[in-house]
């Protein structure tokens, strides 16, 4: 497919030629001239040129009074420096422009935060307060412990009157305000609570003091958190501190350990106290009413006494002769028995048991022994 020289692309065509130069500016601008001449008869030192540059000067100065409020801010407006009216919320508003009118707007409902005791925190506070930098980490405790402690407050505007025109730097007052409230509550506590089970009890005490102080500045603000970041010794004596964690470690676990014991020996020692306690009172038990049995049984048997007593004394002797002569291998013959009608008694001598033999005597040493 070729293309002759009669395209619109071509040298001799009615389109854009490359020998064809573009439109000078010179003339542009002439011709715009012309046109304003031809709106304003006179020209612009005429009345009428005057009044047509001022009225267009007023509305443009007028249009630049419109602003925009986004949804996280709201906006003062001032006249002549005074604020007027409510806060503007969110979307188109229109105040007078500068210099009569003037719009303040603030960012209400991000969240601001502010460290305090942060190395490049306190930097920067040093270079902008001629501060030095490591006093604002350093806290005396109520043990009188030196403290390295870092801390963040996190904040909100509430009140943005009060935020914008009744304290300067507010910012400044927040930081500030935190550092005194965290002092005062930290001068109160002792550093094992601290960084222990009152960390967040001191968060809670530091927020509500910072609350009631800058509500006594008049700053509008809001405390939305206080968080401890860092609660050590300083580093100069970081290691005698470790050392005294060690042996306070050291401390509760012999502590531990006794409790443990204790644990296991109590139980045991009060186990045999009560077995000892029971079997006192089953002896006692027993033993008075072996004894009531006894005087029972002799109140029984003088009863019977008082009533035959020579029976009742023939059977005491009885029985009492029976329990002592039990064991003893003898033979009584009663006198009566004897004589009395001729009869002789006959013992079987052979039958009744013989003495047991003596011990065997030792055999004597053998000759050549030595004792």
């Amino acid at each position: 497919m070729t293309f002759d020289g009669g395209g619109p692309w071509s040298q001799g065509g009615g389109g854009y030629s490359g020998s064809r130069r573009p439109r000078d500016m010179e003339d542009v601008v002439r011709k715009g001239q012309k046109r304003l001449k031809n709106l304003i008869p006179g020209g612009f030192g005429s009345y009428r040129g005057i009044v047509l540059v001022v009225l267009l000067g007023v509305v443009i100065w007028l249009v630049t009074g419109f602003f925009r409020v986004q949804p996280n801010q709201q906006a003062i407006q001032l006249v002549f420096g005074k604020p007027y009216g409510k806060p503007a919320e969110p979307g188109l508003h229109y105040n007078l422009p500068g210099p009569i009118g003037d719009v303040v707007v603030v960012n209400v409902q991000d969240q601001r935060r502010v460290a305090i005791g942060s190395r490049g925190a306190g930097q920067d506070r040093a270079r902008g307060a001629g501060r030095p930098a490591s006093t604002e980490n350093l806290m005396l405790m109520g043990d009188e412990n030196i403290v390295d402690i870092e801390f963040a407050v996190l904040w909100q505007i509430k009140d943005v009157f009060k935020y914008a025109f009744d304290v300067r730097n507010p910012e400044d007052n927040v930081r500030d305000a935190a550092e005194a409230a965290m002092r005062e509550i930290i001068g109160r506590s002792n550093l094992q609570y601290a960084q222990t089970e009152g960390r967040s009890r001191i968060e809670q005490d530091a927020k509500d003091l910072l609350q009631r102080i800058l509500d006594e500045y008049g700053l509008g603000v809001r405390i939305s958190n206080v968080q401890l970041l860092r609660v050590d010794p300083p580093q100069e004596v970081i290691a005698a501190f470790r050392d005294v964690q060690a042996a306070r470690a050291d401390k509760e676990k012999s502590i531990n350990e006794a409790n443990t014991y204790r644990n296991q020996v109590l139980p045991r020692a009060k186990g045999e106290a009560e077995s000892i306690i029971q079997r006192g009172e089953a002896y006692k038990a027993e033993i008075v009413a072996r004894a009531s049995g006894d005087a029972q049984r002799f109140t029984q048997v003088y009863e019977q006494y008082d009533k035959a007593k020579d029976i009742t004394t023939e059977r005491l002797y009885l029985d009492t002769m029976e329990e002592v002569l039990r064991g003893v291998n003898k033979v009584l013959v009663d006198k009566n028995t004897s004589g009395a009608g001729g009869v002789l008694p006959y013992l079987t001598l052979p039958a009744l048991p013989a003495s047991p033999p003596p011990p065997p005597r030792a055999a004597p040493p053998a000759q050549g022994a030595t004792r």
